[in-house]
């Protein structure tokens, strides 16, 4: 059967099929073809970025525990541009700063006089929340339409069954006669349309499940990250 199919594909048939397909039937492959091709540019382009995420990261966090005080990782930071974790630690030490020197009256870390209290710690974990916050965000862009393609390319391909099936019965009854002339244009729409929405959906909810694990570790890494940061931080405020 599968083999059948596949001689099918390579003689032109696919092609006699959705050249007899109705309007309405073509309108449905050309946007389940659209969402397939658009997933596909995402799921590339997803790949390229979390990969990139995941070294820039690790880099950075090599970098940062070998470092003998925070400030000495701003560097690695500021050459990191896709690490999330470098753009949190920025913002992290861009708050610290400003603490310490509403403290010290324009003084640095290098010349600070007066520790930091608690609550100055808490407000540093506010805003590298933020950050995190920003970073995910960011990285979910785009995200949202694997999803959309995932819950909707199966109805609409079940939309175009229907059409085709009901063009079969439309076949029957202007002829009179049900034979398999009669009646196999209509169902090889209903089941090419099955097909597309199918083959639309599927790798869209898996890339869709794939990208959400990976921005869930992000986001667990970023949380672990602030604490980190924050121990070192009231470490040195000593």
């Amino acid at each position: 059967m599968s083999s059948m199919f596949a001689v099918s594909i390579f003689s032109g048939t696919v092609w006699e099929i959705i050249g007899g397909t109705s309007t309405f039937g073509v309108f449905i492959l050309i946007v389940l073809a659209f969402m397939s091709f658009v997933s596909w540019v995402i799921i590339f382009h997803k790949w390229r970025q979390f990969g990139n995420v995941d070294k820039e990261n690790s880099a950075f966090v090599r970098h940062f525990r070998r470092s003998r005080t925070i400030a000495e990782t701003a560097g690695q930071a500021k050459a990191s541009p896709s690490s999330p974790l470098a753009r949190i630690y920025l913002a992290g030490l861009d708050e610290l700063n400003q603490l310490h020197e509403r403290k010290n009256e324009g003084g640095g870390l290098q010349e600070r006089q007066k520790p930091l209290d608690t609550e100055d710690f808490e407000i540093v974990e506010m805003t590298m929340e933020k950050a995190v916050t920003e970073q995910v965000g960011f990285l979910e862009k785009k995200v949202i339409f694997l999803a959309t393609t995932g819950n909707s390319a199966p109805f609409m391909g079940l939309l175009g069954t229907v059409v085709g099936i009901m063009d079969s019965f439309w076949a029957i009854g202007e002829r009179g006669s049900a034979s398999l002339a009669v009646v196999a244009p209509g169902i090889a729409e209903a089941l090419l349309a099955t097909i597309v929405g199918l083959g639309a959906a599927i790798p869209a909810v898996i890339a869709y499940n794939w990208a959400n694990n990976k921005l869930k570790f992000i986001s667990d890494s970023a949380n672990g990250f602030i604490l980190e940061f924050v121990a070192r931080a009231k470490k040195e405020n000593k």
